[in-house]
């Protein structure tokens, strides 16, 4: 924990300056998750807001921005913009009159330690793709729904949401090289970085109307249903297995409605074509085996990680 000072006119009290400690860098926080924010416990409270936060050799290492308080005043935590994330902006600002961000048109979610088990991948580490836009950047390039990517250019993606943070800084029009693994194996996809514009809103999400005929549970406790032709057209799949019904207690996000799309299990990666061999492939695998559905839920798609039961 380095020593910082926090300098500013809390409510109102001209020159007042307060010192702490950098508790932590890197920080998310709910709707900030591109600012990889400081944070220390320097007292800062309303009035600070804005202010330099020094370090003991008088550089200036962060704009303090924001706390956390159940009070209105301070609580012991305490948010800065790192330097070079604010210094960056103020410089787009000065040569284009506005602040560009980069995006490659990927969705992308947490590998957990089941997750990289179940794509055969030996660290924790890496941002989970579980959707590609069409047409975007990503798309172009090749990358894939099931792709974990590594690296940006050489830097570590120690988790998802440090993906997000590189991919903005990066101005609009470069090549980027990610290091994705996919299939067992690493590889390399050159992606051209676009411009990241106001995000439109979402379309609602469907539920869709489970076959009459209901099925008797499977080894994770899903009731699974083939999707009639209609269900496959109104949701644009060639595949998928529909589930119906959650019978026990199954840990992980998968709900009734949901659609399987594929299974990754010990790295493999097998699309979900029936009922009957999602059922078979379950019935197969070892007790306490991880394994990972991707699923689709009305618009979104995205991957979930479950445990088979140890008791059966």
């Amino acid at each position: 924990g380095e020593w910082v000072f926090a300098i500013g006119k809390p409510f109102g009290l001209e020159n007042t300056i307060t010192s702490g400690i950098v508790s932590a860098k890197g920080r998310d926080l709910p709707q900030e998750n591109l600012v990889p924010f400081i944070q220390t416990d320097a007292a800062i409270n309303p009035g600070n807001s804005g202010g330099p936060l020094f370090n003991l050799k008088g550089e200036v290492v962060g704009i303090n921005s924001l706390i956390y308080s159940r009070s209105g005043g301070f609580m012991g935590l305490a948010f800065a913009i790192p330097i070079d994330v604010a210094m960056n902006s103020v410089n787009q600002r000065k040569d284009k009159g506005k602040v560009t961000r980069g995006r490659i048109g990927v969705q992308v979610q947490e590998v957990t330690k089941e997750t990289a088990e179940a794509f055969g991948l030996k660290q924790t580490a890496g941002a989970l793709v579980n959707s590609v836009e069409k047409g975007g950047p990503a798309e172009k390039a090749g990358v894939e729904p099931g792709d974990i990517i590594l690296k940006v250019d050489g830097r570590d993606v120690a988790n998802s949401s440090t993906l997000p943070r590189i991919i903005t800084q990066v101005k609009p029009g470069t090549k980027v090289t990610l290091t994705v693994w996919r299939k067992g194996a690493q590889r390399d996809i050159a992606v051209s970085v676009a411009e990241l514009k106001e995000a439109e809103p979402g379309a609602q999400p469907r539920r869709n109307a489970p076959p009459k005929e209901k099925a008797k549970p499977n080894r994770m406790g899903l009731v699974l249903g083939d999707l009639t032709d209609e269900q496959k057209k109104e949701l644009d799949l060639k595949g998928g297995v529909l589930v119906e019904e959650i019978a026990g207690a199954v840990r992980g996000n998968v709900q009734a409605g949901d659609v399987i799309l594929a299974i990754v299990s010990r790295g493999q990666t097998i699309d979900a074509k029936s009922a009957a061999q999602i059922n078979d492939l379950l019935a197969k695998l070892e007790k306490g085996a991880p394994v990972t559905l991707q699923l689709r839920r009305g618009e979104a798609t995205f991957y979930s990680t479950l445990r088979l039961p140890n008791g059966e």
